[in-house]
């Protein structure tokens, strides 16, 4: 399992410190959400952000783009030091040339869903991805509460991936209590926001998480 940390819910005053920490206890990845205040209804950051934080971590950065005509965006991310760009497949009229745009300008590509956007939209797609993100709660703001249904739809875009190495990353309200589920649904990635930066200590808020989706697998 890999945990992603998602800066959203971190001191933005303390950005530096903050990241440094994760790194330290184990993080794989930043998830780093961009918004736009249109597509969802809050705004944070964007690209000149995403350079500051390139130089000061290693680790990979998975900018979630949850903004209209991700399209146009794609590049200059990209540019400014995104490891993998997510856009949403409501927002992406194009997603195919979307997620072609990504690959050739040198990132991975993936494709986040809303709560009620059944994965069989990829299905003509899913040669292209490199990551699905299945969005746990409404995109937006975070600290909010997880989605049940997000179990079975895990399952079901397992079936649809078979053995392609896609990423299935969740994100939204996920804690050490359904860590454990979420990895036996199928998860490969955890995002994990107010749970890791809203703990009095977040390097052991993270170990916590990956301890507890350690947990036997499905068959």
């Amino acid at each position: 399992m890999k945990i992603a940390p998602s800066i959203l819910s971190a001191d933005f005053a303390a950005l530096g410190e903050a990241i440094a920490g994760v790194e330290a206890a184990g993080a794989d990845l930043l998830h780093v959400d961009v918004m736009d205040g249109h597509f969802v209804p809050n705004l944070t950051i964007g690209p000149p952000v995403i350079e500051s934080i390139r130089k000061r971590t290693r680790l990979p950065l998975d900018v979630h783009l949850m903004i209209e005509e991700p399209e146009r965006w794609v590049e200059t991310y990209i540019k400014s030091g995104a490891d993998c760009v997510t856009v949403h497949v409501e927002a992406s009229a194009h997603l195919e040339r979307t997620l072609t745009l990504i690959r050739e300008a040198g990132a991975r590509s993936g494709v986040a869903l809303n709560p009620s956007t059944p994965p069989e939209v990829l299905q003509y797609v899913l040669d292209d991805l490199d990551l699905v993100l299945v969005m746990s709660v409404n995109p937006g703001f975070g600290g909010q509460s997880f989605i049940p249904t997000t179990y079975e739809k895990i399952r079901r875009l397992r079936a649809m991936l078979a053995d392609r190495p896609v990423l299935v990353s969740v994100d939204g309200g996920v804690k050490a209590d359904n860590a454990g589920p979420l990895a036996q649904a199928g998860a490969s990635v955890l995002v994990a926001g107010s749970a890791i930066f809203g703990a009095p200590d977040p390097g052991a808020a993270l170990v916590a998480l990956r301890s507890a989706s350690e947990v036997p697998r499905r068959a």
